[in-house]
């Protein structure tokens, strides 16, 4: 007699968009993929949803009536770290930064191709299935005055609680896993946003710059996340 197999959940999806023909197109193809779809078109609304049904992953339209996107991921990266891929209009450089400085995962400048979304959603949802508490080691990681706490995504330095975006807990972890090896932005920009990404490498160098103003005691003499010139970052305990 064979034994019955018990069916994966799929992963759920909160789709924020307030334009009801891109909200129903997206809705569409993301249920005929196999995702469990929920809806809002207003950032309050979001909000609420994201708290109460906690989704795998958030699709956020920036320009949204009431709370605007921004707003709605500023707001939930204080309580959670469900992954954010973040829908606009605005595609410059600026916007781009502005949305990755508030804790998204992800940005993607409409119009889209609907195959290039659906990538993204499945990249973003491997990355965060990879960084999960269970696929993380229990006990607590301590580089000199630098303390990590994999199962509550928390650092501490000096005792100290350091407040951390996604990103760069995720690049300090990384750089945490392979102390004393010069990486060069390419590799670090494959290795923590994953080689779909197509950011360019001043995002390294961004995430850089914010995460040594909060772990180094002096960021214009960094002693853990140091430049090696012409070549990368290396980190050193």
């Amino acid at each position: 007699m064979t034994t019955p197999t018990v069916a994966e959940t799929p992963p759920s999806v909160l789709i924020v968009e307030d334009e009801e023909t891109l909200l129903f197109t997206l809705a569409h193809n993301l249920k005929r993929e196999g995702y469990k779809v929920i809806t809002a078109s207003r950032g309050d609304d979001a909000l609420e949803l994201a708290r109460s049904k906690n989704p795998d992953l958030i699709l956020l339209d920036v320009m949204l009536p009431g709370v605007d996107g921004i707003q709605v991921c500023r707001l939930l990266r204080r309580d959670t770290t469900i992954p954010i891929i973040m829908l606009t209009a605005l595609g410059g450089e600026g916007d781009r930064v502005a949305g990755l400085d508030t804790g998204a995962d992800d940005y993607l400048a409409k119009p889209f191709g609907m195959r290039e979304l659906l990538a993204r959603v499945r990249a973003v949802l491997r990355r965060s299935s990879l960084r999960t508490p269970a696929a993380a080691a229990s006990d607590l990681y301590v580089t000199g005055d630098l303390e990590i706490d994999p199962g509550r995504r928390e650092v501490r330095k000096n005792g100290a609680l350091v407040h951390l975006k996604p990103k760069e807990y995720e690049l300090l972890v990384f750089f945490t896993q392979h102390p004393g090896r010069v990486y060069t932005r390419e590799q670090i920009l494959d290795e923590v946003w994953g080689y779909d990404y197509e950011g360019g490498a001043r995002t390294v160098d961004v995430h850089v710059r914010w995460l040594r103003q909060k772990i180094e005691d002096d960021p214009g003499q960094p002693q853990h996340i140091r430049t090696v010139r012409g070549s990368g970052y290396i980190f050193d305990g």
